[in-house]
This record gives structure tokens, C-alpha cells and sequence, in this order.
């Protein structure tokens, strides 16, 4: 039970908070229904990422097992039978679709592609150059989405840019992160990089990066975001994301380990604070300031 709990990723569930990026950004936070349904998404999500996990790992364990980091999970390891990794999987999919079907259909539905995503992805995009990025990117993208449709509030399109740009920096930097960690043996571990490399990475990283930068501040800046919150202040969250950016572009480059976004937010402290920051700025803008 151990070794299946570790093939699971708990310390990954915290991507799973983006399911409440719409509701604190609708204005509802603090509404108990609302609330609570969100609770229950990302309760849901946490299921469902597990199960992608276990798929992932038990589809790339010939691979993993030349990782110097992957080598030690359980799967690859062979800790672990197919039988009980498949059965997980299809218990915890399962489960999770059923119970997200009781909180809506359009949640339902939702939760039903993010497991087929999970399956493409670990069977054939990832091998696909460019289409692993957006595919990778839209395990995020669903998150937001499923945050939306669970509590019933349209996603901003300004939210849905954003979202989009900060999933595909993500996993841009996943990429430079394999290259980091495997050097010249890369390829022979993920096969796609072959049709990568570190300058073009950096390329596509700088370009997403203002990207971000100029999508949040007019975000920030807008007609419409100043109208629905009743204030120009959510401009002063700008440079906790400037901060957050630049300080996980340092970690990736000048870190001595790799450093997944998850485990930035758990191990470097000044990810942490600003992150606490940047919620209780954010929070108290929406919520407080008029």
C-alpha cells in the first residue's frame, strides 16, 4: 500500500488548486455552496491526477528505469504488479468520474477528457513534437475549466489566455528540465526531445514568458476586470507574478537538482511566500477594496 500510495504523487496534488482560480476571481470565495463544490472538484481532480500517474508510470517504466530520478519510483522498480497498477487506475478513474457526474454533467464531462487526455498523452502525444507541449499544457487548462463549470461561472477570456500561456511555460519547463537533468542521454529516455533542444526550449520559454507578462498586466488593466471588481488595484499583483516567474526561470538554471513547480513551492521559501502573497493581494483586492 505504501509503494502504490508513492506511485500516486500526493506531493503533486497541489496543481490541483488551480480548480479554484475561477472561483476566487468570480467573487465567490467565501459563498459556502460554491465552495464546497470546488472543495469537492479538487477532492476529485486529486483521484483523478493519481490515476494518470499510475498510467503514466506503468506506460514509461522501460523508459524510467534509465532515469537516475524516475528509476526509484515503484513502478519501475517493479514494486508494483500491472495488475494492481491497472486496477487503481481504473478504480480511482472510476470512482472519480462517478462522483464528478454527481456534481454535474458539464463537470462530468470535463473530468471524462481529462482522463482521455491522460491516456493520449502517456500512449501517443507524448512521443508527437509540439503536440506533447499542448497536450501536457492542457492537463492544466482542463483544472480551470473543471473549476468553472463545477460552480457554474463562465471562465474569462482573460483567464483562459493566461491559463493557457502558464500551462505551456510549464511545460516548456519540463522539457529544459529533462535536458538539464539528462544531458546528452536525454533522448534515449523521452524520445521526443530528439526533435528538441536547449536553444530552442530557451527560445519558446522567453517568448511565452512576455507573453504572460503582457497578458496579465492588461488582465489587470482592463475596461471590463476594472468594471467586475471595482477597482484599478489588482495592477499591484503584477509583480508577485514578475517575482514568481523570474524566481522559477532561476531555480530551473541555476538550481543543482530539478525542480518541478511542485516541489519549488514546497522546498524554495521565497516561491512559497510569494505565492501566500500574491493570494492574500489578490484576495484582499477582490474581496475588501472597492
Amino acid at each position: 500500500m505504501g509503494d502504490l500510495i508513492d506511485a500516486m504523487r500526493p506531493r503533486q496534488w497541489i496543481k490541483n488548486i488551480l480548480v479554484f482560480a475561477v472561483l476566487v476571481f468570480s467573487g465567490r470565495l467565501f459563498d459556502v455552496y460554491p465552495a464546497m463544490l470546488a472543495v469537492g472538484a479538487f477532492t476529485i481532480f486529486c483521484a483523478l491526477a493519481s490515476a494518470g500517474y499510475l498510467f503514466n508510470d506503468f506506460v514509461d517504466a522501460s523508459y524510467d528505469r534509465t532515469h537516475p530520478r524516475k528509476a526509484h519510483r515503484p513502478i519501475p522498480q517493479g514494486r508494483l504488479t500491472p495488475g494492481r497498477i491497472l486496477s487503481a487506475w481504473a478504480l480511482l478513474s472510476g470512482a472519480g468520474i462517478w462522483c464528478a457526474y454527481q456534481l454535474g454533467h458539464a463537470f462530468g464531462h470535463v473530468c471524462v477528457v481529462y482522463v482521455v487526455l491522460q491516456v493520449m498523452y502517456s500512449v501517443i502525444w507524448q512521443h508527437v513534437v509540439i503536440v506533447d507541449l499542448f497536450a501536457l499544457a492542457a492537463h492544466y487548462v482542463l483544472r480551470v475549466v473543471a473549476g468553472s463549470v463545477v460552480i457554474g461561472v463562465p471562465m474569462s477570456p482573460w483567464l483562459v489566455i493566461c491559463t493557457v500561456l502558464l500551462a505551456l511555460f510549464l511545460a516548456l519547463s519540463s522539457r529544459a528540465q529533462d535536458y538539464k537533468e539528462l544531458g546528452e542521454s536525454a533522448v534515449s529516455h523521452r524520445p521526443v526531445l530528439a526533435y528538441y533542444n536547449p536553444y530552442l526550449i530557451d527560445q519558446m520559454i522567453a517568448a511565452i514568458t512576455s507573453a504572460i507578462l503582457i497578458t496579465y498586466t492588461l488582465y489587470t488593466i482592463s475596461e471590463d476586470t476594472v468594471r467586475k471588481f471595482g477597482t484599478s488595484l489588482l495592477s499591484l499583483t503584477i509583480p508577485f507574478v514578475l517575482y514568481g516567474i523570474f524566481r522559477y526561470l532561476y531555480l530551473i538554471h541555476q538550481s543543482q537538482g530539478v525542480l518541478s513547480i511542485e516541489r519549488a513551492l514546497f522546498t524554495d521559501k521565497p516561491m512559497r511566500i510569494n505565492a501566500m502573497a500574491y493570494v492574500a493581494v489578490a484576495v484582499l483586492i477582490v474581496y475588501v477594496v472597492k
